[in-house]
């Protein structure tokens, strides 16, 4: 995982670079290694090459016996070379393709796990869009960076070292003078990089949020098109449009300074080369081999700079991207794991059916969480106080914004109580593991979540180890054998992210899911709110072999629904209990609120 305490990559120090780069490249270092190798190979062959050319000027000069043999030597070295040069190009770029691939994709796969384990109010004030490209777009632009940006900016800075050695030992002024236009394009691209990073790093921002607007609004369009609000989505996208467009105009143009100083400190660089190599074949102090590889080793130059302003430039966009993604990778959930064994840290849970119990438990959405929301005091749940014994099921009811579903959130996990405890057979969620906290207990939402994927995978979430005998067994229970055995290609049909299902064949499978899961707590978020008559009918018998033998929450608004539950809880505005009791006992007391409720209808009274 990337370390979360690295400094921004904005500050001065180049620690984070490093750190990062060893991360995610030491796994391909034999890929680097090989990169390595071949770009030394290549920096010899560009460096001996323009000594060839002399040799073979030089030799077209002389007279006698064996100048056609010396021409020929020279040509063919020099064609041998340029092959040479070529095919290690060309090797590698494939290399460094793989690596950049390799090492982004693992940097895709943390990033993405992280995200998944940041808590709910991060994702509440994050849109799906700007996380997608925050994960793949920052990644895909740090591509180049890990693929190439050490090995070229190492070899290239070879490479000119090499250029100006060679250029010392033609003639010591002309070394000193390339040695100064070097150091002054070097000073010059670190100057511009220090004024682009800072606008790369807004490009990314506004693009990002751009991405989360865009998402937001396809995802909405039906609601946007009844609404007649189409005019002004346009207006807002193309506010967001005009904004995304003056931060990368910023930035490129910052960009575009560091290539148009470079050139110019090229040009200036050539020709004083070129007026250097001409005055000394003029005044005779070199032939005209030496002063034409003195020109070429000058123009030589541009290559190596000009690669090293490219890197520059990809190390303004990486520093932008970095700075992002550290920023990401340093958030943690404010709903950890606990770590430690013993009395103090992680406990394990019992096996079999689960008490459920709530001690005192206050809990309050900040601003930036989206809550049920409660009261004049603001909370969620206030003093909330219950348990349910190992399979017993609880009903619970009240009305929109009385705190139902928030019982079940910190049931998750997905928040840990504000003031009090929740409990699973006397151990506090706090000190349980998360992986098994969330195998032992299932939940069943009116909103089902079905993914691009084949029926089988929808219904085992990927997990491939699970039989189809299993499968067929579950789907059996629920009457969906038959439907599955009609589809195209059974378990392995394709669903269109749930499209081609009905709302009830949707919930049907969610069903099956926790049947797969066996857990020994379930919850029921009025999960049968869905079906037509009919399938809830089939779904009755399912449910109760669900709740056998396991610890059971309802929330619900049918009368039908809660009449399974062994205990009924009432909740009012702002959390707190208003009645809590058996079933039966409350029910044949006039004086409940829920014997009430069934004599008015839940469906009315709960409105």
């Amino acid at each position: 995982m990337f370390d979360a305490s690295m400094r921004s990559p904005a500050g001065p120090s180049y620690r984070p670079y490093r750190e990062f780069l060893f991360r995610y490249l030491k796994p391909q270092r034999g890929r680097v290694i090989l990169m390595a190798v071949i770009l030394l190979a290549g920096i010899a062959i560009k460096l001996l090459n323009p000594q060839v050319l002399r040799y073979f000027l030089d030799a077209a000069q002389l007279e006698g016996g064996g100048t056609l043999r010396r021409l020929s030597t020279a040509a063919v070295l020099f064609l041998a070379f340029a092959i040479l040069g070529h095919v290690m190009t060309l090797i590698t770029q494939y290399t460094a393709a793989l690596v950049g691939w390799s090492s982004t994709n693992r940097l895709r796969a943390d990033l993405a796990l992280h995200i998944l384990r940041l808590d709910m109010p991060f994702h509440k004030s994050h849109t799906p869009g700007e996380l997608i490209d925050r994960v793949d777009g920052d990644v895909t632009r740090l591509s180049n960076f890990l693929s190439e940006f050490t090995v070229k900016v190492i070899g290239n800075g070879l490479l000119v070292l090499g250029i100006l050695l060679f250029l010392f030992r033609e003639n010591a002024w002309v070394g000193l003078g390339m040695l100064v236009y070097t150091l002054i394009t070097l000073l010059v691209l670190r100057s511009i990089q220090q004024l682009a990073v800072p606008r790369w790093a807004a490009e990314r921002q506004v693009s990002a949020k751009l991405y989360g607007f865009i998402e937001e609004r396809i995802s909405g369009a039906e609601e946007i098109r009844a609404a007649g609000a189409e005019a002004h989505t346009l207006r807002q996208l193309y506010e967001q449009m005009r904004d995304f467009t003056r931060k990368t105009r910023a930035a490129v143009v910052f960009s575009s300074l560091t290539y148009n100083l470079t050139n110019l400190v090229y040009v200036l660089g050539y020709a004083a080369g070129l007026a250097i190599g001409v005055l000394l074949y003029v005044r005779g102090e070199a032939s005209l081999g030496t002063a034409y590889l003195i020109t070429y080793y000058v123009s030589m130059l541009s290559d190596p700079l000009q690669s090293i302003r490219g890197q520059v430039e990809d190390l303004q966009q990486a520093a932008a991207n970095l700075q992002r993604i550290h920023e990401l990778f340093h958030l943690q959930p404010q709903v950890g794991d606990p770590t430690a064994e013993g009395e103090a840290g992680r406990r394990t849970l019992p096996e079999g059916p689960l008490t459920v119990s709530f001690h005192d438990v206050s809990f309050q959405y900040d601003d930036s969480q989206n809550g049920e929301g409660g009261g004049a005091s603001g909370n969620a749940l206030t003093g909330v106080s219950f348990e349910i014994r190992p399979g017993r099921v609880l009903g619970i009811l009240g009305r929109t914004g009385s705190g139902k579903s928030t019982l079940t959130r910190l049931l998750f996990r997905l928040y840990d109580p504000t003031v009090g405890s929740v409990q699973l057979s006397g151990v506090d969620l706090r000190r349980v593991g998360l992986d098994e906290l969330r195998g032992r207990v299932a939940m069943v939402t009116q909103d089902v979540q079905l993914f691009q994927a084949t029926v089988r995978d929808n219904l085992t979430f990927f997990n491939r180890a699970i039989p189809d005998e299993e499968l067929a067994r579950v789907l059996k229970q629920l009457r969906l054998w038959e439907w599955v055995q009609s589809l195209p290609n059974g378990l392995d049909t394709p669903l269109a992210g749930g499209q081609s299902l009905s709302a009830g064949e949707a919930q049907l499978l969610a069903f099956a899911r926790v049947f797969l899961k066996n857990p020994d707590v379930v919850v029921l978020d009025e999960a049968s709110s869905r079906l037509d008559p009919s399938t809830e009918t089939l779904m009755e018998r399912a449910v109760d072999r669900l709740f056998s033998e396991r610890t059971g929450l309802v929330i619900a608004h049918r009368l039908k629904t809660v009449l399974r539950a062994d205990d009924i809880l009432i909740l009012e505005e702002g959390g707190c209990v208003a009645e809590y009791g058996p079933r039966l006992a409350l029910a044949s007391d006039v004086t409940s609120r829920f014997y009430h409720l069934l004599q008015t209808g839940l469906e009315e009274a709960l409105v």
